[in-house]
């Protein structure tokens, strides 16, 4: 039952902004790294961005930089991804997830994630 549930997605045109919500529910965000992840169709998973549990350390993939920006509330249990000057290429599922653990790999330390919600739609065309 435990689970991110996300929200705000919707259509745009492009230079337009949006503001996606993602919420746990069933359990606290406080204690770990929240990312948020994209997906449109025929295309692979792509990460977007991810903040760290104290909220000082975030991370954007570089189609996204200066135009988008993560922030945390734990007090509210909820994480926001703020989406400005939209273009057609984010046209994508949103949807995120949180990193539960780390395990050793060839890559170095790779994030285990769980809580994987639904995603929102987030559609920018003219």
């Amino acid at each position: 039952q435990s689970q991110f549930v996300e929200s705000g997605g919707g259509s745009v045109q492009p230079g337009g902004s949006l503001r996606l919500s993602c919420a746990a529910s069933g359990f606290s965000t406080r204690d770990w790294r929240i990312d948020w992840f994209r997906q449109a169709p025929g295309k692979e998973r792509e990460q977007v961005s991810s903040i760290d549990s104290s909220g000082s350390i975030t991370n954007y993939a570089d189609s996204v930089k200066g135009r988008f920006t993560i922030s945390r509330d734990d007090a509210k249990n909820t994480v926001y991804l703020q989406m400005n000057n939209l273009e057609p290429e984010d046209t994508a599922l949103y949807y995120c997830a949180a990193v539960v653990s780390f395990k050793a790999s060839s890559l170095g330390l790779r994030p285990e994630y769980d809580y994987w919600g639904q995603g929102t739609q987030v559609t920018v065309s003219s």
